[in-house]
């Protein structure tokens, strides 16, 4: 062997351990770690571990979807994206169309998607025109963009010319209600297709299928020539512009995307859920979304699929495990302290990183 040759050094397990603790993140490792406590307080309060399971494989299935959306806008550059009531609103305004045209199951499904799909990447486009014009404020753009879109889509939903008497008010009032029942037209139609039970944990199957196909598609689309011209977009605006790459068409593109998935993600979620929810309740849908998968270990310039799939089964396996916990234990609606406490801490440690293009770890 030629002395010139390199031969890698034997890592000891102590290196091992530090590269698997920088690796995974000290904010990972902390949730992980508090996840494991629930767990643990969970079985030792007898508490029904098959339903708690099985809650969290719903949740994960149904969330998953709107973590994603994060990701084509954090690749593209634009941060995290804080406006994604907006694409939120499109599918549920294809949501309450589907009815509205007295449409149920499977063809209901697909049409509210497919229609959440359109309207997110038309309005997603043009907020994609917006964002080019305030780069470096895309958060606080983003932030205050949603709650205007959640406060301009009440006058809508109050003027909405909606005929179906599931949908507005009954003897006369105006306006749509504020929660829709779809249990007979939507509801857990993904959930029970092919869904069996595991020792009494329902696996929500087509639930569960519809987010890996998302997963996979997005995961295709980032290896292509679009996906890899966009990610260089996000990381190195200037060498992808020296490169000839249009920088703000791939953000525009990042945009339309981020809202088509959003749509996507609003109706998957209500199917599961039982319940479109109108005027107010986007709000703040975005902020889980973006601790989610900062959890995740994504930062503010690099999102992957991975990061998406871990932020979204830790930080819902969390909600679900602590509500019954805390209803023990403490007091009755101390986990949506938590969620908020969560949430909104693991986007502070995002934005106060000394290093934000690096990993959120």
């Amino acid at each position: 062997m030629p002395e010139d040759t390199l031969v890698p050094e034997k890592t000891t397990l102590k290196e091992r351990f530090l590269d698997f603790y920088r690796d995974f993140g000290v904010a990972r490792l902390i949730i992980f770690g508090f996840l494991l406590f629930l767990l643990a307080s969970a079985l030792f309060l007898k508490l029904p571990m098959e339903q708690i399971l099985s809650s969290i494989l719903t949740r994960f299935g149904m969330n998953g979807i709107l973590v994603l959306a994060m990701i084509p806008s954090i690749q593209s550059g634009a941060g995290p994206n804080f406006a994604l009531p907006l694409g939120i609103t499109c599918g549920i305004v294809a949501a309450t169309l589907s009815i509205e045209l007295d449409m149920a199951g499977f063809s209901g499904l697909f049409f509210s998607i497919g229609v959440a799909a359109i309207l997110g990447a038309i309005t997603g486009f043009f907020y994609g025109i917006l964002l080019n014009r305030v780069k470096g404020q895309e958060m606080t753009v983003g932030t205050y963009f949603g709650f205007s879109i959640v406060s301009l889509m009440c006058i809508f939903w109050f003027l909405a010319p909606y005929k179906s008497p599931e949908m507005i008010w009954p003897y006369g009032g105006s306006g749509l209600r504020v929660t829709i029942a779809i249990q007979e037209r939507l509801g857990k139609v993904l959930d029970n297709f092919l869904s069996f039970d595991i020792l009494g944990v329902t696996i929500p199957t087509g639930l569960l299928l519809m987010f890996a196909l998302f997963c996979l598609a997005l995961w295709v689309f980032s290896r292509t020539k679009t996906g890899i011209a966009l990610s260089t977009v996000g990381s190195n605006p200037r060498f992808a512009e020296s490169s000839g790459l249009n920088v703000n068409r791939y953000r525009i593109i990042g945009s339309s995307i981020s809202h088509a998935v959003g749509a996507v993600g609003i109706v998957v979620y209500a199917q599961s859920f039982g319940f479109i929810q109108l005027y107010m309740a986007p709000l703040f849908m975005a902020f889980f979304a973006v601790a989610s998968i900062l959890i995740g270990g994504a930062s503010l310039k690099r999102a992957t699929v991975t990061h998406a799939i871990i932020g979204t089964f830790l930080f819902q396996s969390i909600l679900v495990v602590s509500m019954p916990v805390a209803n023990v234990v403490v007091a009755d609606n101390i986990a949506d302290v938590i969620r908020i406490i969560i949430s909104n801490g693991i986007i502070l440690y995002a934005l106060t990183r000394k290093e934000i293009g690096g990993d959120v770890s």
